[in-house]
């Protein structure tokens, strides 16, 4: 039975190791259900290559032969990746998993499909079988070109490869999943691949004669409306191909999607690197202004500064057609550009220039520059385009020249500190002009992020916000910047979900490939509770920025609160490969490592490696923190007591949590029987905090951390009423994730009056939705000991053991 399209060998071919379909034969078993949901999912025949017969093409040491090459023509390549298929030296992996990578991306159809929803998809659909490790996972994505996807059929008991039963209990597998629906899953994907194969990409230069032979024709005549359209589109085709060639191109080659490399700098001045970053960030922010283009972030680009990888690495890497690359070079008012335009794909160079310019004329220049490439990718501007392309933020060289020192603190983005820093030059470049909406628009952002991370709650703040979102829009209504600024105001000012999806609706209409827009819906969801939206957008928003770690991140953050652990992993991981000197990717995945599994051994191993690879690191709030909780977990309460003293702030905070140095202290000196100290340490806790509540706004964090203090002192009303003050001024209805955690604090306030019904009830909740509390931490942490007496507790984490 041959291919659904003709001059193919067949529609799907299967690829496995022969060791993975041993003892149970789950392989085999998988085959066979995938076969019969097949049937029903399509109305025509599927044909699917799998080779059972240990002497043919899938024996480990088998010459490959011209009998393979031939079945390896196929729409559909599913490989079963396990932790032996990523092996160069197995068979599967060199001669059918690569070479069909290789053969596919030359046919016709091309290695990637266009969706009819606009998607793109791969016409490799891996299983997963196992968790794989970072190498494994890197191997595989080296060379499929992109981030490897499935779908799981991985077990959270220990072993692989158990029978596909209809009594399977999902209970026994990794996400609660009944593999019969996965089956099902993969079928329905397969149905979209080759839809989408049959009806919209069709390549009219690589149709080969031979797909019009009678003799195919005749032998598929059962196939019904996919066969018929496929050969009408095909002989519309082979018309265009001989009257009309010119207005036909491959939709991969239509793709304009582009990524701005960071621009070298070519002056001899370093403290210049600002201008030059700018100057980039200009260019990228012109093409957006195009609607046919697709243009990746500059989170996404800013680590191939100064790389030595080869254009089509990158172009895989960010998954993009185009890629511009640059330099910049200012000596006194000269200003010097060179800059060309490549296709990533076929590695070749389109077009490139050089300009000389006074620096008075960088305004213009850079809208030239957009314009320019915009004519060489063949793309027609409307009025509409030019006008945003050629509006100048500033005709102030000195006030942009501020205005892109500011920049440089803002997206350095580390302390308060720097926020500040960046407002005066802000309004250094307001003084100068005025009228510089895109600097108003970035005060605006500072404030809000030196609200939302760090303790300035003040109303003043969030006046200053509005006060200069207001100013922005005053001079320019359609400013995208503006757009996301208010969007955040509301956000992160009053948590007003509604109003900031709006905001981010009104960019994404204008910039349709925007990600700072799409993140905005992915956090927004997750804070209103969406968590279903919250994790289509963000990883939608990973997607759009291939090589964001910040993207990678919080998709794996939002599973972890999920505690779809398998999931969260994959994305921690990527975080970690794309971005490894950032420190947020180490604590989280070794947090989860404490929730998922109570590995405090994993956790610490992974933060000695951190350490190791960067010594800074050990200086670092988060790390030390962690260390600490992970060697109270382990009984180890003198190690973590030296931490503790080494650490030189007051406080451990977070936009989470906001916790004194004193409460660790009370916990192990608690955990090791000294009444007095632990006392003593309560007492400094509470008398920190009321003073500094007293200075700042009520600030649910501070309240809820008082409250332990007054647990810890046996304050009984004022611990519970602080406590659920707490709670009542952020509650998880009104903030799906900063509310779980004074829920959390509340729940071990009454475990530390001996309130156990209380903090059962609250506990049994907790764990019913998304949030950081697990069974596994239950577990661990021995502040919750008191509880592992109480009949009940036994029965949450009997109910809840998936968690």
């Amino acid at each position: 039975m041959a291919s659904l399209i003709p001059g193919f060998e067949y529609d799907i071919f299967i690829s496995y190791r022969q060791k993975d379909n041993k003892g149970d034969r789950w392989v085999s078993e998988f085959v066979e259900a995938l076969k019969t949901e097949l049937e029903s999912t399509f109305k025509e025949e599927i044909s699917v290559y799998f080779d059972i017969n240990p002497h043919d093409g899938l024996l480990e040491t088998h010459d490959v032969n011209e009998s393979l090459k031939e079945k390896l023509k196929c729409l559909v390549f599913i490989p079963i990746i396990s932790r032996t298929y990523c092996d160069p030296n197995a068979f599967a992996w060199e001669h059918e998993f690569k070479a069909f990578i290789k053969q596919a991306s030359k046919d016709q159809f091309g290695l990637k499909v266009r969706m009819p929803n606009g998607n793109v998809a791969s016409r490799v659909l891996p299983v997963r079988i196992h968790d794989l490790d970072v190498a494994d996972i890197n191997e595989c994505e080296s060379v499929l070109g992109g981030v490897l996807r499935g779908i799981e059929f991985i077990y959270k008991e220990p072993g692989v490869n158990k029978p596909l039963t209809v009594d399977d209990d999902e209970k026994k597998n990794l996400n609660n999943t009944k593999y019969r629906i996965q089956i099902n899953k993969m079928a329905n994907a397969i149905k979209e691949i080759i839809s989408a194969i049959c009806q919209y990409e069709q390549k009219p230069e690589a149709v080969s004669k031979e797909v019009f032979k009678p003799e195919a024709i005749a032998r598929k005549n059962n196939k019904t409306k996919i066969l018929a359209g496929s050969i009408v589109a095909l002989v519309l085709i082979i018309f265009g191909i001989f009257v009309i060639p010119k207005l036909f191109k491959s939709s991969k080659e239509g793709e304009k999607s582009i990524a701005v490399l960071p621009f070298r700098n070519l002056s001899n001045d370093t403290s210049q690197l600002y201008f030059c970053d700018g100057f980039t960030e200009e260019i990228l922010n012109n093409l957006q202004k195009v609607k046919s283009f697709t243009v990746r972030s500059r989170t996404s680009t800013d680590q191939y500064r100064d790389t030595e990888k080869s254009t089509i690495t990158i172009g895989n890497e960010l998954n993009v057609n185009y890629l511009i690359e640059g330099s910049v070079g200012r000596e006194g008012d000269d200003l010097k550009i060179w800059i060309q335009l490549i296709d990533s794909r076929a590695d070749k160079h389109i077009w490139s220039d050089d300009y000389t310019r006074e620096m008075k004329q960088v305004f213009s220049l850079q809208s030239e520059i957009a314009k320019e490439i915009a004519s060489e990718l063949k793309t027609l501007l409307s009025p509409e385009e030019i006008d945003k392309i050629e509006k100048k933020t500033t005709e102030n060289f000195e006030a942009y020249n501020y205005y892109l020192q500011g920049n440089y603190y803002y997206w350095k983005g580390n302390s308060s500190q720097d926020f500040k820093t960046a407002i005066e030059l802000y309004e250094k470049a307001i003084e100068l002009d005025p009228g510089f909406a895109s600097a108003y628009s970035k005060i605006a952002q500072c404030h809000l992020s030196q609200y939302w991370f760090f303790t300035d709650h003040s109303e003043d703040v969030i006046y200053k916000c509005k006060q200069a979102i207001d100013k922005a829009f005053e001079i320019d209504p359609d400013l995208p910047e503006a757009h996301l600024a208010l969007g955040y105001y509301y956000y992160w000012g009053f948590l007003k979900y509604q109003q900031a999806l709006e905001q981010a609706e009104i960019v994404l209409k204008e910039q349709p490939g925007n990600s700072e827009a799409y993140f905005l819906l992915a956090a927004v969801y997750r804070r209103s509770g969406n968590w279903e939206m919250a994790k289509e957008c963000f990883v939608n928003a990973f997607e759009q920025n291939p090589r964001s770690a910040q993207h990678a991140l919080n998709a794996g953050e939002t599973y972890d609160l999920l505690r779809d652990y398998s999931k969260a992993h994959y994305y921690y991981q990527l975080g970690y490969m794309l971005q490894p000197d950032w420190i947020d990717t180490y604590v989280y995945l070794s947090r989860m490592y404490l929730k998922s599994e109570g590995n405090t051994r994993k956790a610490r191993e992974l933060l000695e490696k951190a350490v190791r690879d960067n010594k800074f690191f050990a200086l670092d709030s988060m790390i030390i923190e962690t260390n600490i909780t992970i060697k109270i977990y382990d009984g180890k309460y003198q190690e973590a007591l030296k931490d503790l003293s080494l650490y030189k702030s007051d406080v451990f905070q977070m936009q989470f949590y906001y916790r004194p140095k004193y409460l660790y202290y009370a916990t192990i000196y608690g955990l090791m029987n000294q009444p007095d100290l632990e006392l003593a340490y309560y007492d400094s806790a509470r008398i920190f905090l009321e003073k500094k509540i007293t200075q700042i706004e009520e600030d649910p964090r501070m309240l809820s951390s008082l409250g332990i203090a007054y647990a810890g002192l046996g304050f009984i009303d004022e611990a519970i009423n602080t406590g659920n003050k707490a709670v009542k001024l952020l509650p998880i209805d009104k903030e799906a994730y900063k509310g779980v955690f004074l829920a959390n604090d509340l729940a071990l306030i009454h475990v530390m009056l001996g309130q156990y019904d209380k903090a059962l009830e609250q506990i049994e909740y907790l764990l019913s939705i998304p949030g950081s509390l697990s069974t596994k931490i239950l577990e661990l942490d021995p502040r919750w000991s008191p509880l592992k007496k109480q009949s009940e507790l036994q029965k949450i984490l009997e109910k809840h053991t998936a968690n």
